[in-house]
């Protein structure tokens, strides 16, 4: 079974890899099955990952059934996350909002609470203490039972700490993205937040198995400045010399990847995304990886924030993150 964190200085314990459910709705990775999608999350359950997260946008409620089908008789299993106002539009911070959101999530997941909700964006129309005001009334309705918030500064992060204890923040983290290292992991950190680090495999970037630009012609990645261009050229080789030392370990570069990520710290947890129940057991099987100091300085000197070509997101997409 897969080892365990405690998310936070007061969350539930998880496992140390957990399940991204954003890969499971249509229209954003490609295609989808749901026969398989399903039968990855059994096999996640079967192995110990239990703590699983989802949102209400992906595939406009789609993930949320799948995964309330998932789970269906085995709810005290799981760590259940999900998200509400990340749709682009602001307003869906409002109180009357996030009272409605969950009700429409729980109806989705089937079930009576989810263990932790998330604020899927800041929303710059409303105070985040009305916001997260309204989140805690819904702990005290038995709703939920943690909170957090997802791409919030540090300044954010610390109003809605004084409002209602938050257990973890969401964010982007990996080796291409490592702009939590610089204020939004301290502040957490001196909250007693767990950082929940999602696309930690730099939206497949570091599996190795996208070389050119045609291979995410076909969803939302072809918008990713990562991947245009002269910044995947200059990207790829960085892969390259992860794959080889991921090689001489015997290990996979995705699997090396994630254990980079563990390695920051106890407070960590990926939550890579996969439909094929062979990458969910490799992605679980990379918390078991030990890495020497000599390894992560190597990794962090292929990955020095000067060597990655482009940014994360579109603009209109970074305007949304980190406010």
């Amino acid at each position: 079974m897969i080892a365990r964190r405690t998310l936070g200085a007061r969350g539930p314990s998880v496992s140390a890899v957990g399940f991204g459910a954003m890969v499971i709705a249509p229209g954003i990775y490609g295609t989808v099955n749901d026969e398989e999608s399903l039968a990855t999350l059994h096999r996640a359950l079967e192995l110990g990952v239990n703590f699983i997260d989802t949102a209400d946008i992906y595939g406009n409620g789609h993930s949320e059934r799948l995964v309330g089908r998932a789970i269906a008789g085995r709810r005290g299993e799981v760590v259940l996350a999900t998200k509400f106002g990340g749709g682009g539009r602001d307003g869906l911070g409002r109180p009357e909002y996030v009272r409605k959101a969950i009700d429409a999530s729980l109806k989705r997941l089937a079930t009576d609470y989810v263990d932790l909700y998330y604020l899927h964006r800041v929303d710059p129309t409303t105070p985040i203490e009305e916001t997260v005001g309204a989140m805690a009334e819904l702990v005290q309705a038995g709703k939920v039972r943690h909170l957090g918030l997802s791409e919030a500064a540090p300044e954010t992060i610390r109003h809605a700490y004084r409002t209602h204890p938050i257990t973890a923040l969401q964010s982007e983290y990996s080796l291409f993205a490592r702009e939590p290292e610089r204020q939004i992991l301290p502040t957490t950190r001196e909250l007693g937040l767990g950082f929940v680090a999602y696309s930690p495999l730099g939206r497949g970037l570091l599996t190795g198995g996208i070389r050119r630009a045609e291979d995410v012609q076909n969803d939302f990645r072809g918008s990713v400045p990562w991947y245009q261009g002269d910044n995947l050229e200059r990207n790829v080789p960085l892969v390259d010399e992860l794959e080889r030392m991921a090689e001489a370990k015997g290990v996979t570069a995705a699997q090396l990847a994630l254990a980079w990520l563990l390695h920051q710290g106890p407070d960590i947890i990926p939550i890579p995304g996969t439909r094929r129940q062979h990458n969910l057991e490799l992605n679980a099987a990379a918390a078991d990886i030990s890495l020497s100091p000599d390894e992560l300085g190597r990794i962090d000197g292929i990955f020095a924030p000067q060597a990655i070509a482009g940014k994360r997101g579109s603009k209109a997409y970074l305007e949304r993150v980190n406010r």
